[in-house]
């Protein structure tokens, strides 16, 4: 079963953050909300950052704002995900540029589309 960071999710349904830990979960992925300011997310423990999910991870999906995003780059690198997928409105020219300086694979495209799924 893959699994998902989901960098961003939020408590807040009608959000993307949200709609894609849901459509994850009912593709069958292993899903880890990812946000400092939030518990729980649709039931799933939410972690504070990528690096406190324990284990691997085969891809990040980004629902941040650019700036924000930017900072997180090098804890997704450290945490050695597969993917990371920018999603739109979390895309920049400097974000991207830093993704590719670190050697991150990067997609910039909606995951939430890529898995089968419409949000």
């Amino acid at each position: 079963m893959p699994s998902v960071a989901i960098i961003g999710a939020s408590t807040d349904r009608n959000k993307f953050g949200n709609k894609a830990v849901r459509a994850y979960v009912r593709q069958g992925w292993t899903v880890f909300p990812v946000n400092p300011n939030t518990v729980v997310v649709e039931g799933l423990r939410s972690y504070a950052s990528i690096t406190d999910i324990p284990g691997a991870l085969d891809r990040a999906s980004l629902y941040v704002p650019a700036k924000v995003g930017i900072g997180l780059l090098g804890a997704i690198k450290s945490k050695g995900v597969g993917e990371l997928w920018v999603n739109p409105g979390a895309e920049s020219d400097a974000l991207l540029a830093e993704a590719a300086r670190l050697g991150l694979t990067t997609v910039e495209a909606c995951s939430i589309l890529d898995i089968g799924t419409t949000p």
